[in-house]
């Protein structure tokens, strides 16, 4: 698996259903980017001015909303992840 260097955090992008609850898919070339994923990886921490780590705001298995077009884009498998910083998180959701 992929090991996260410094803030970074690795995410499982999450991708919106397909369908609408009307019965209506929706084709790839309307959808939005994803914003959703779930964090499999997180790195050691950013060092401060100090010399210290600062502790990372999320962990593994939490999910999180991130910005739109935060990050690098890798497919590991047929599995889509992406690295990011994060600081691009905006939110976890519980």
């Amino acid at each position: 698996m992929l090991k996260p260097l410094g803030d970074r955090i690795v995410i499982k992008v999450i991708e919106d259903t397909e369908q609408t609850s009307g019965g209506i898919f929706i084709p790839d070339s309307a959808k939005e980017k994803p914003q959703k994923g779930e964090v499999v990886a997180v790195g050691a921490g950013k060092i401060n001015d100090k010399g210290e780590r600062e502790p990372m705001d999320v962990k593994t298995g939490d999910t999180i909303l991130y910005a739109k077009y935060a990050g690098t884009d890798i497919k590991i498998d047929g599995v889509e992840y992406k690295i990011l910083s994060v600081k691009d998180a905006l939110a976890i959701i519980e």
